[in-house]
């Protein structure tokens, strides 16, 4: 599949200022970690992938109350959001891959990289786990490829990640991971039953990510 990626010429009749170029370039549908493949959804996902909404309801309710695998109603509408999801890969706006045990093929969680600021490029990197595949580590070996994605393949200067302030798994995996906290918004978010949370800021450099692979 094709998708945006971004290199940095030298604009000598102004300045040397830079400018950005837009190229097709075409993205592996598809990585390996030495537990887990992650990859691009296919249409033929919806049967499964409705499944996983279903029983990952409530799990998901206090953090992804958003996320639209939640209000999931049949196997027809997850066929519609991973069309969705395709297209926005084709257009180079964001990229949802799922990631999958080797051993046994079962989901584990999924990833999601989209386009925050081109100018610097800046990608975001979010991502939710099956709730029966939980604390095993499997998230965070999914957003290495994530980074990879981002720094090898997209051509980002810097990703970011933001996640509720009481999460501690996932402050866990963006810490593991590399991120340095950059910021804390304080109950910024009131949630179903009257609590209220705040917001942490991560981010990565392409340096610091190089750094930690050196």
């Amino acid at each position: 599949m094709a998708a945006i990626s971004w290199k940095r010429l030298a604009d000598a009749s102004d300045g040397w200022a830079v400018i950005l170029i837009v190229l097709m370039v075409e993205l592996p549908l598809s990585f390996e970690t030495p537990r887990l493949l992650v990859r691009a959804y296919r249409t033929g996902d919806s049967a499964w992938y409705w499944r996983v909404g279903q029983r990952n309801r409530e799990h998901l309710a206090r953090h992804e109350a958003d996320n639209p695998i939640r209000t999931l109603a049949s196997e027809d509408e997850a066929k519609a959001l991973l069309e969705s999801f395709s297209t926005a890969w084709q257009e180079g706006r964001a990229f949802f891959l799922g990631a999958f045990l080797k051993s046994t093929d079962s989901f584990v969680a999924q990833l999601y990289v989209g386009l925050h600021n081109p100018g610097v490029p800046e990608y975001s990197i979010g991502y939710f786990g099956d709730e029966a595949q939980g604390g095993r580590g499997y998230v965070t070996e999914m957003v290495t490829v994530g980074l990879t994605l981002c720094f090898e393949h997209l051509g980002a200067h810097r990703v970011r990640l933001e996640c509720d302030d009481l999460n501690t798994r996932s402050l866990g995996v963006a810490e593991r991971c590399g991120f340095v906290l950059e910021g804390r918004i304080r109950e910024n978010h009131r949630h179903a039953d009257g609590t209220l949370s705040g917001t942490l800021h991560y981010g990565l450099l392409r340096s610091e990510w190089a750094a930690r692979r050196a």
